[in-house]
C-alpha cells in the first residue's frame, strides 16, 4: 500500500510542475494534448520508477528528463511516420505519371482492332479452306457474291452457304466477343 505521504508529495509535484512539464513538450510537439499525454507518461514513468532513484535525486530534473525523452521519441516517431508518407506519396506519384503517361499513349482503335483481329483470325483458322477463301474475299475485299462465284465457278447460292457457314463458325467461336463483333459479322 503507498505511503500517504508519497502521494501526497506526487500531487504537490504535479501541481507545482505539470504546467511547466506541458510548456516545455508543446514547444517542440506543437499539439497540446500529445504534449499533455507525454507529461501524464512521464510522471507515471517516475512513479513506476520512484523506489530507484537515489533519495538525493532531483525529482523534477528527472522527471523533465523523461518528459525530454519521450517528446525526442515522438518527434523521431513523426518524422519516421513523415518520411513513410512521404515516400508512399512519391511512389503514388509514379504510379499515377505512369498511368497517366501510358493512358495518353493508348490508342483504343488500334488496341481493340489488333485484338479483335487476331480473335477473328483464330477463328476463321477453323473453317474449310475454301469457306474461308469465300468469308475472306466477301468480307475482306468487299467482292460480290457474283464476283466470288465467278471466281470459284460456284453459283451465288453456294457462296450464300459458304459465307452463311462461316458467319455461323464465328459467332459460335466469338460468342463471348459476339456484342464486340456484331457490326463485323453483319
Amino acid at each position: 500500500m503507498e505511503n500517504i505521504s508519497e502521494i501526497k508529495e506526487f500531487n504537490k509535484l504535479f501541481s507545482n510542475y505539470q504546467g511547466i512539464f506541458i510548456r516545455f513538450a508543446h514547444t517542440y510537439i506543437q499539439d497540446k494534448e500529445t504534449a499533455e499525454d507525454i507529461v501524464v507518461d512521464s510522471l507515471v514513468y517516475y512513479w513506476e520508477n520512484r523506489h530507484t532513484l537515489s533519495s538525493n535525486s532531483n525529482i523534477p530534473a528527472y522527471i523533465m528528463e523523461v518528459v525530454k525523452h519521450k517528446s525526442l521519441n515522438y518527434l523521431r516517431n513523426q518524422r519516421i511516420r513523415e518520411d513513410i508518407e512521404q515516400n508512399l506519396w512519391t511512389h503514388m506519384e509514379r504510379v499515377r505519371k505512369l498511368k497517366i503517361t501510358t493512358l495518353e499513349a493508348c490508342d483504343p482503335e488500334e488496341l481493340f482492332s489488333s485484338e479483335a483481329q487476331r480473335l477473328i483470325d483464330e477463328a476463321l483458322d477453323y473453317l474449310p479452306e475454301k469457306t474461308r477463301m469465300i468469308f475472306i474475299m466477301s468480307r475482306y475485299e468487299n467482292k460480290t457474291h457474283k464476283e466470288i462465284a465467278d471466281h470459284f465457278g460456284l453459283s451465288t447460292k453456294s457462296i450464300e452457304f459458304h459465307i452463311t457457314k462461316a458467319l455461323n463458325v464465328l459467332r459460335n467461336r466469338l460468342k463471348d466477343y459476339l456484342p464486340l463483333f456484331i457490326l463485323f459479322l453483319n
